[in-house]
């Protein structure tokens, strides 16, 4: 059964066959996130370029910019505070907790839907398909 490009991006798998995993380590741990250089299952190699995850720094801003906003609203409509050191406090509380999930699908977001060239092959994806290199 063909898996969806959502599952796929969701579950942070490759973009090319959507079997290898992206990143070595879960998440939220008490290491780093490291992330594959390439797939286990085709042998696509995820940094196309030297420098290319760079680009993943604006898309990882764009969440936070997303997040602190609607965090804002949220405590403005919930609360009523008036008090810039709640929003100040609970906006940066936001940031520090969301950046592992910003870092991780930054990157996912700039494979998947952002470079383009970069689309699922159903012939990757079949078990015997042969890796090269």
């Amino acid at each position: 059964m063909e898996t969806s490009q959502l599952s796929a991006a969701i579950h942070a798998k490759c973009p090319k066959c959507r079997r290898g995993d992206l990143f070595a380590t879960s998440m939220y741990g008490f290491s780093s996130q490291k992330m594959n250089t390439s797939c286990s299952h085709c042998g696509f190699t995820f940094e196309i370029e030297p420098g290319y995850f760079y680009v993943a720094m604006f898309v990882s801003y764009a969440f936070n910019i997303a997040q602190m906003v609607t965090m804002a609203v949220a405590i403005y409509v919930l609360f009523g505070s008036h008090n810039p050191w709640v929003y100040v406090g609970a906006l940066l509380g936001v940031s520090v907790v969301l950046s592992p999930f910003n870092f991780r699908y930054s990157r996912v977001v700039l494979l998947y839907w952002l470079t383009p060239g970069i689309h699922y092959d159903p012939n990757r994806a079949r078990d015997d398909y042969q890796k090269i290199g």
